[in-house]
C-alpha cells in the first residue's frame, strides 16, 4: 500500500492534466481490481477444514473472493476480513475437504439418459429393487421404457444373487424393460423382445450370445461373449429423451453428482457417444453458465476402421485446451433458462479412451480375457503417431496386462520416431498390469487412471483368475511408490456407480460392495493418500495440480462440506457419507438440510414419469 501511495504521488507531480486524468482512471479501476480481490465474498467458519496443504493441514474457516481461496485459518482471523457484502455460512462444526474431480467418468453421455434411467445404486436388496421396477412399470407411458443401467450388482444385495427373467417378467408386464448388469449381461422382458423384434431367427453377433431355449426362443438374456457390443448395441436402441428434457437431465445429473462432493470430471467419451452432435446439450449448458461440475472431456472415434479419419478431421477443426468454447453444434438450439453458475472450465481434452475399436479389452471378469486383433498394432500406431506429432494428449483404455504389453510396444516404437517430450498421457483402468509394465510407464512420462470397478467386480474376478491374483487389482500402492501419476474415478455409469465413497472405501478397506475383502494390507492406502487420488491426484494427470485440489490461497474455491468426517467415522460409515455444502468457483451449487437454502433450487425432473423424481439417483435404503 505504501508503495502504490508514493508512485500515485511522484506521478501526480510529473504529468500534466490530460494525461494525469488518464492516469487516475486507470488507476481508480486498478485500485477497484485490487480492492475486490481482497474483499471475501464468502467465508464459512466453525468448520473442520482439512486442506490436504502440507504447510496446513487442518483449519477452521476459509475465506473466498472472485472464484479463488483468499485465506484459509483460524476462526477469529477469518472472520476479521468480512465487510457488509460478505456472505458467512456457519459450519455447524463438519468437515470440510477439497472438492473431488473424477478422473474417468461418463457424465456427457450419462446426463443425456438420467432421467430416463431406473437407478439401483446403493439399493441393499434385491426384494427392493424389484420393487422399485414393479412401481416404475407402472408409471412408464406407452411407447417408452423402463431401463435399469449400471451401477449395481448381485453382492450388494443382502439375498446375495440376480434376478431371474421370471422375476424380472412379473414385475414388468407389458411394459418393454432394459436391465444392463456391469460388462456382463443385459435382460429384456419378453415385452422388450418383442419391441425390438427379437425372435428365434435373430442371429448372435460376434463376441455375443442372445440365450436361447429348447425350443429355440429368446430368453430375454444377452451375454458378452467377451464383447459388450450386443448389450451397447442393444441399449442404444431404445428411444431418446427430448433435447429439452436432455438439458433438464444433464443439470440434474451434475446436481447428483455435486451431491457427493464432485466439482470436477474429465469425461472419456464412451461407445456410442458421437461428436459433435451427442454434445450439444453439454456445448448449450456451458454457453448458459449452467455446468455445475467443471468438464474437460476426450474424443472418442466410434467407426471401427475409420478412427484415423476422425481424429485427422477433429485435429484440423478442434482446439485443445482450456480456452475452448465448446461451441461445435450450432443447430437444434433449447432455450436454457434459470440460475447461472459462474464460468468453468469446459474443452477438449485429448483423444481417448478407446482410440482404434480393435484395442478394445473390455474387463467382463465372467468371461475369459479377450485377445486383440493382430490388426491392432498398425492400427493403434497410425492413430496414436497422428495424435503424438500434433501435440493431441491422448489416455487409453487398458484392462489386462497381455493388452498394455501391446500397447507400450506401440508407444515405445512411436517414441523412438517422435518423441513424446512431456505430452500428457496415461492408461485408464490397468487391472492387471505388471511390475515390468509400470516401469515402462513411468520410463514414457505416462500416468494411470484407476477406478472402483473392483468394488463391483472383486466376487467375479476371484472366481475366474483366484484370490491371490485380486490383492493387489490394480498394484496402486505400487504405482504411488515408484512415483507413476495416478489419479482415482469411477467410471460411471454404465459399470460402477458414480459414488465417489464407494471409490473411497474401496481403496482404504480392499472390500468389494459386498463385504468381500479383495485386496490385501499391502495394497490399501491410508484415507488422506485415498483422498488426494480423488483431488490433487486426478488433477494432475493432466497438469491441472498447480491451482486446485488444495485448499490454500490463490488455489480454486472448489469444496464440499461433508455429512460425516471422513478421517474419523468408522470404515462402513464412509459409504454413507454425502456433502452438505458443495462449492465451485466460490459459489454454492448444492446443499442439503441446514444449508439447502444457501444453494439454487434444483429444477423437477422431466418428463414427469421420470424415476428420478420419484427414487432420486443413488439409494440410501
Amino acid at each position: 500500500m505504501y508503495y502504490i501511495s508514493t508512485l500515485a504521488h511522484f506521478i501526480i507531480n510529473s504529468l500534466p492534466m490530460r494525461p494525469l486524468i488518464i492516469f487516475f482512471i486507470l488507476f481508480s479501476a486498478l485500485w477497484q481490481q485490487i480492492n475486490a480481490q481482497n474483499r471475501p465474498d464468502l467465508i464459512i467458519h466453525n468448520a473442520q477444514i482439512y486442506t490436504l496443504d502440507p504447510s496446513r493441514p487442518t483449519a477452521q474457516a476459509i475465506a473466498i473472493a472472485q472464484g479463488k481461496i483468499l485465506q484459509v485459518g483460524d476462526n477469529q482471523d477469518i472472520l476479521k476480513l468480512k465487510n457488509k457484502n460478505t456472505k458467512v455460512i456457519d459450519a455447524q462444526g463438519k468437515a470440510m475437504i477439497p472438492g473431488i474431480f473424477d478422473s474417468h467418468l461418463h457424465v456427457i453421455r450419462g446426463g443425456r439418459f438420467y432421467n430416463a434411467e431406473l437407478r439401483w445404486d446403493g439399493v441393499r436388496s434385491l426384494a427392493r429393487a424389484l420393487q422399485m421396477l414393479q412401481e416404475q412399470a407402472a408409471r412408464t407411458p406407452q411407447g417408452e421404457w423402463v431401463r435399469v443401467v449400471g451401477g449395481w450388482n448381485a453382492y450388494q444385495f443382502e439375498e446375495k444373487r440376480l434376478p431371474t427373467l421370471a422375476e424380472i417378467n412379473a414385475a414388468t408386464g407389458n411394459v418393454p424393460t432394459f436391465i444392463l448388469y456391469l460388462y456382463g449381461h443385459a435382460y429384456l422382458n419378453q415385452a422388450g423382445l418383442q419391441k425390438l423384434g427379437i425372435d428365434e431367427n435373430t442371429p448372435n453377433p460376434p463376441g455375443g450370445l442372445i440365450e436361447k431355449d429348447t425350443q429355440g426362443k429368446p430368453t430375454g438374456l444377452l451375454v458378452a461373449e467377451p464383447n459388450a457390443y450386443l448389450l451397447y448395441s442393444t441399449l442404444a436402441k431404445l428411444p431418446e429423451l427430448k433435447p429439452e428434457e436432455k438439458i433438464n437431465s444433464t443439470r440434474r445429473f451434475m446436481s447428483e453428482l455435486n451431491r457427493f462432493g464432485i466439482t470436477a470430471v474429465m469425461d472419456a467419451g464412451g461407445g456410442f457417444q458421437n461428436f459433435p452432435d451427442d454434445y450439444g446439450i453439454t456445448d448449450q449448458l456451458n454457453q448458459s453458465n449452467q455446468l455445475t461440475v467443471r468438464l474437460p472431456y476426450y474424443l472418442f472415434a466410434q467407426k471401427a476402421g475409420k478412427e484415423l479419419e476422425d481424429y485427422s478431421r477433429w485435429i484440423s477443426s478442434v482446439h485443445i485446451g482450456q480456452d475452448d468454447d465448446g461451441e461445435h453444434e450450432a443447430h437444434n438450439k433449447t432455450k436454457i433458462t434459470g440460475f447461472g453458475y459462474p464460468k468453468t472450465e469446459y474443452h477438449v481434452q485429448g483423444g481417448g479412451e478407446n482410440l482404434v475399436a480393435s484395442a478394445a479389452d473390455f474387463e467382463n471378469f465372467d468371461q475369459p480375457r479377450p485377445d486383440l486383433s493382430p490388426a491392432m498394432e498398425s492400427q493403434l500406431k497410425n492413430v496414436l503417431s497422428l495424435l503424438i506429432k500434433n501435440r493431441w494428449p491422448f489416455r487409453l483404455h487398458a484392462t489386462y496386462n497381455e493388452s498394455i504389453t501391446r500397447f507400450l510396444n506401440v508407444i515405445e516404437a512411436i517414441n523412438q520416431e517422435t518423441p513424446l517430450n512431456g505430452l500428457l498421457w496415461f492408461f485408464d483402468h490397468a487391472e492387471t498390469v505388471s511390475e515390468a509394465n509400470l516401469l515402462r510407464i513411468k520410463a514414457l512420462g505416462g500416468g494411470i487412471a484407476i477406478q472402483h470397478r473392483m468394488a463391483f467386480q472383486g466376487e467375479s474376478f476371484i472366481k475366474r483368475y483366484g484370490k491371490k491374483a485380486a490383492e493387489a487389482t490394480p498394484p496402486v500402492k505400487r504405482m504411488l511408490d515408484l512415483g507413476i501419476k495416478v489419479g482415482m474415478g469411477s467410471d460411471g455409469t454404465r459399470v460402477s456407480s458414480y459414488n465417489p465413497w464407494i471409490g473411497l472405501y474401496w481403496l482404504t478397506t480392499g472390500k468389494t460392495l459386498g463385504g468381500t475383502q479383495v485386496s490385501s494390507s499391502q495394497n490399501i492406502l491410508d484415507r488422506k493418500t485415498a483422498l488426494e487420488l480423488y483431488t490433487i491426484g486426478s488433477a494432475r494427470l493432466v497438469d491441472l495440480n498447480k491451482d486446485r485440489g488444495v485448499l490454500k490461497s490463490g488455489y480454486l474455491a472448489d469444496f464440499v462440506l461433508l455429512t460425516d468426517d471422513y478421517f474419523k467415522v468408522a470404515d462402513e460409515q464412509i459409504l454413507q457419507i454425502e456433502a452438505l455444502l458443495t462449492v465451485l468457483n466460490g459459489k454454492v451449487v448444492y446443499g442439503k438440510a441446514d444449508f439447502a437454502k444457501f444453494a439454487p433450487p434444483i429444477p423437477a425432473a422431466i418428463p414427469a414419469w421420470s424415476p428420478i423424481n420419484f427414487y432420486g439417483g443413488f439409494q440410501t435404503k
